[in-house]
């Protein structure tokens, strides 16, 4: 069963992230990539990572994808609109399906995989996810986070510099 749920969610990710191009309305490709987010942080669910769904979620399509439209709505791109055809109701109607299965499927089971690793059940309920997150980042990880944080600076001050009309 898990097989083929991945098999539809990643079927859907593909799909939408193809809708992403080829979608001339630039709405509705923003829309496209915001369901391409929901199907990654579907597949963090099924990989028993639920803080890294949450931050999918919250961050990218919450915010980015604000920022995006909110982008689209202030250049005021317009496009050719026709009138709706019977492929998108039936792609949204599809759609709409869809959610409802992943919604069923992920409140119908407790886990979704079975696979394990150094890090069990147990040290998850004694620690819990954003703890060992934050004590892998931190001890193993800690030079990439650092050479992450500084490549970061250097591209808000570039931006700023860029932005700037006199130096």
């Amino acid at each position: 069963m898990e097989t083929l749920f991945f098999s539809i969610v990643a079927a859907v990710a593909i799909l939408m992230s193809i809708l992403v191009i080829r979608c001339k309305n630039p709405i509705n490709s923003a829309l496209s990539l915001i369901m391409t987010f929901f199907c990654l942080a579907t597949l963090y669910v099924m990989l028993e990572a639920p803080f890294m769904a949450a931050i999918q979620v919250i961050v990218y399509a919450g915010a980015i994808m604000v920022l995006i439209v909110f982008v689209i709505m202030l250049l005021n791109i317009r496009t050719e609109s026709g009138r709706r055809t019977q492929h998108a109701l039936f792609l949204g109607a599809a759609t709409g399906l869809f959610l409802l299965f992943q919604t069923w499927y992920l409140l119908s089971r407790s886990s979704l995989t079975g696979t394990k690793g150094p890090i069990d059940s147990a040290a998850l309920a004694r620690f819990g996810h954003t703890e060992l997150i934050g004590q892998s980042l931190f001890t193993e990880f800690l030079l990439p986070f650092e050479i992450t944080s500084i490549l970061l600076l250097v591209a808000i001050v570039g931006a700023v510099v860029l932005a700037k009309k006199k130096l």
